[in-house]
């Protein structure tokens, strides 16, 4: 095989040496810088057989001795040809290539590579077919190669070029908790968590070598930890093209912290809705252990991870954990509910109710907006956004889950802004992770941070809160969501579950919708969870039976 490939070389470079007049004449002529009086005018028409013949030969001579510059030189768009050759050595690492050219049919010359990549200890020899295509230079009248990315390899199209690297798509599987896979089929809501998944921990997976490919990428669509999103497998889907495979590497997994049980549930309570998002967490861990949301798949955009709306009364959690922790309520004290309340504006209670005679656990399971509206002067105007970060961990920005979260929203706010915030309206800005995770830290006593993987293996900073919910307040906290779950307005959806359980409703008013969405946050025993209906209307008859039943597979 190398003493082939030697004679090959030997036999292209002879040629090259015997042609060395005739190009040298011709470029002197083209360029003017001949002796004569006159140049010899340009030639036209199309390339004859011994111009192409010539042409091919003279820059697969120059292509394989490494010359980058002479071969681009020889095509009709060299800046183009001297990049994708550039890159043919450095991004695809090709050490040396020899070709054998074949007879022309036309202006078409075929002819065979014989490319040796190397790449971090791994060696291997790549042979394929390819082709060019000779024209006539417009200007000069030369014969030249007419410039395409397929002459590198006849699957390249324009704006691909050739990258040899570790496979980090399609080639590393992902599981549930359980080691059971993962695919967007059966999963639709995981469309762009798996692939992102693949992207940042591919390499990470790899029990052993990674598999090594030559591979067909656009700029910025792969090599490196880019190659997780869409990879040109067996399915035939992706925008990558592996072309040769250069080590087949060892077995590469991701074990995430899903399970395969509550996931299909999440699925199936969505599907059922246009528009549902749902998140469940385990309280003790923070592991996540579904996620699903309807128009993941068709919108390319998962709410229940990225969404950032008002979460309405089920922000109450924070409130009231505020208030008890400072003494400004208790359980059992009176606090009355109001058909109306004034902080700055008007604010009223959903189909305008009212109970004189409330307690503060009844206006938390009766969900009072009022009632809560009443206390906003008994609280600094920086006090809730304090207390989401400093025991629940939001606002922090700093969540590293394993693929790219909105982590929640509350901004210190005043007048009626600070009195909106307290029942979840206004500028707080929230999605069914965060609010699963404020369910699963009542639940705990203390905020353990969502993760998809492993954080010690995968290299995850995991964010903390600065303190644990007192256990007094905690458990007031999970006395007020048990009465909310039993019989306030969390009853009908949480009918039929036992154990521990705990439910906050919300509906969250948004301009220029008619009807609020519907938001409802639980927990039963050491799972959390929090689901958003949009337009739902009221949270407890929409977002509740979507909690529920992920719930019942804990």
């Amino acid at each position: 095989m190398r003493a082939g490939a030697k004679a090959v070389v030997a036999a292209v470079a002879a040629t090259v040496l015997g042609g060395a007049g005739y190009a040298a004449y011709a470029w002197v002529d083209d360029v003017g810088r001949s002796t004569r009086r006159e140049a010899a005018p340009a030639r036209t028409g199309p390339p004859t057989a011994p111009e192409v013949e010539r042409a091919a030969r003279d820059f697969l001579a120059a292509w394989s001795r490494g010359d980058v510059e002479e071969a681009a030189g020889l095509t009709d768009n060299a800046p183009a040809a001297s990049a994708a050759l550039t890159g043919y050595r450095d991004d695809a690492h090709v050490r040396k290539a020899t070709f054998r050219q074949g007879a022309a049919t036309g202006t078409e010359v075929p002819f065979t590579v014989t490319a040796e990549i190397a790449y971090k200890g791994h060696a291997t020899t790549w042979t394929y077919p390819s082709k060019l295509g000779v024209v006539r230079g417009r200007t000069s009248g030369r014969a030249l190669v007419d410039w395409r990315p397929a002459v590198l390899h006849p699957r390249l199209t324009a704006g691909e070029t050739l990258t040899t690297g570790p496979a980090l798509g399609s080639a590393v599987a992902v599981t549930d908790r359980a080691g059971k896979p993962l695919d967007a089929t059966a999963y639709p809501s995981l469309a762009g968590i798996l692939p992102e998944l693949r992207k940042r921990f591919g390499e990470k997976a790899v029990d052993g070598r990674p598999r090594v490919e030559v591979r067909a990428e656009r700029p910025g669509g792969g090599g490196g930890q880019g190659a997780a999103a869409g990879r040109e497998s067996s399915a035939g889907q992706g925008s990558e093209k592996v072309l040769h495979v250069v080590a087949e590497g060892g077995k590469a997994v991701i074990r995430t912290t899903l399970d395969a049980a509550a996931q299909r549930a999440a699925e199936a309570a969505v599907a059922a809705r246009n528009e549902a998002s749902v998140v469940a967490v385990r309280p003790s861990t923070g592991e996540i252990l579904a996620v699903a949301d309807s128009g993941a798949r068709r919108a390319g955009f998962n709410a229940a991870l990225l969404g950032r709306t008002a979460p309405g009364s089920t922000m109450k959690i924070v409130t009231a954990a505020l208030l008890l922790e400072r003494g400004r309520a208790r359980p059992d004290l009176p606090l009355p509910c109001p058909r109306y309340a004034t902080y700055g504006k008007q604010f009223h209670n959903v189909e305008r109710s009212e109970n004189p005679g409330a307690t503060f656990a009844q206006d938390f399971a009766a969900s009072c907006n009022t009632a809560f509206v009443s206390l906003a002067g008994r609280i600094a105007d920086d006090d809730l956004a304090a207390e989401a970060r400093d025991v629940f961990g939001i606002g922090g920005e700093d969540w590293q889950t394993g693929v790219t979260t909105f982590d929640g929203r509350i901004p210190p706010d005043t007048g009626a802004g600070k009195a909106a915030a307290m029942i979840g309206q206004g500028t707080v800005q929230m999605n069914p992770l965060t609010m699963a995770s404020i369910a699963a830290t009542v639940r705990d006593g203390a905020f353990r941070q969502p993760h998809l993987v492993d954080p010690e293996r995968f290299g995850l900073q995991q964010a903390h809160a600065a303190r644990p919910l007192p256990p007094a307040v905690a458990r007031q906290l999970r006395g007020m969501m048990r009465l909310t779950a039993v019989s306030g307005t969390g009853r009908a959806a949480m009918s039929g579950l036992g154990g521990d359980i705990g439910a906050k409703t919300g509906s969250a008013e948004i301009d220029g919708q008619p009807q609020p969405n519907g938001w409802f946050a639980a927990y039963r025993d050491d799972m959390a969870a929090a689901a958003v209906v949009p337009r739902g209307g009221h949270g407890g008859d929409t977002a509740g039976p979507v909690v529920a039943a992920v719930l019942r597979t804990g």
